[in-house]
């Protein structure tokens, strides 16, 4: 499994993503120490850059699938650059461990908000339109905007960021197809 993912790294150079070592990963998170989220294929952890940016780094787990969710998520995603897209930053391969870099999202998933039964967290139908209209938008740039079209196949609140001003960002690439 590694060395497919390895091999696929080394024929994409082009890809603008960084590769980080897993020390660096560790050292980013404070020992994986502030936890954001789990789902499916890993877990998410708060991190910080040298430079004081915040990022969101997806520790994978283990694979069921020879490595295919995470290579399907650094080519895709690695490649396409959109307001309604989570930036890939970077990633780490060493040994059995996978991680992703993204741009850190402060507000979370739409899932916060949308099931929320807390009144302070409401969103207003136009806050709603605009997101929903966002959302289209990566949608739309996914199956015509990009070199390829790629389509998800995971859509869904919990996989919609949203950054300060609530921009919403399409996440979680892991079950996305290129054609």
């Amino acid at each position: 499994m590694y060395d497919a993912i390895e091999k696929f790294l080394q024929s994409h150079n082009n890809l603008m993503p960084i590769r980080y070592s897993y020390s660096e990963i560790k050292k980013m998170t404070n020992n994986f120490k502030d936890k954001l989220g789990e789902g499916g294929y890993g877990t998410v952890f708060k991190g910080t850059l040298r430079s004081g940016q915040h990022v969101a780094i997806k520790k994978l787990g283990k694979s069921k699938a020879n490595g295919e969710e995470f290579i399907s998520e650094v080519a895709t995603i690695g490649r396409i650059h959109h307001i309604n897209i989570v930036q890939l930053i970077g990633f780490c391969v060493e040994g059995s461990t996978r991680a992703l870099l993204y741009e850190f999202m402060p507000k979370g998933s739409l899932n916060n908000y949308i099931f929320s039964e807390e009144k302070s967290v409401l969103l207003g139908y136009q806050k709603l339109y605009d997101i929903a209209l966002g959302v289209a938008r990566g949608i739309e740039y996914l199956h015509q905007g990009c070199d390829m079209q790629i389509l998800h196949f995971d859509i869904k609140p919990h996989n919609i960021l949203l950054d300060d001003n609530f921009t919403p960002k399409i996440f979680d690439f892991g079950l996305a197809k290129l054609y």
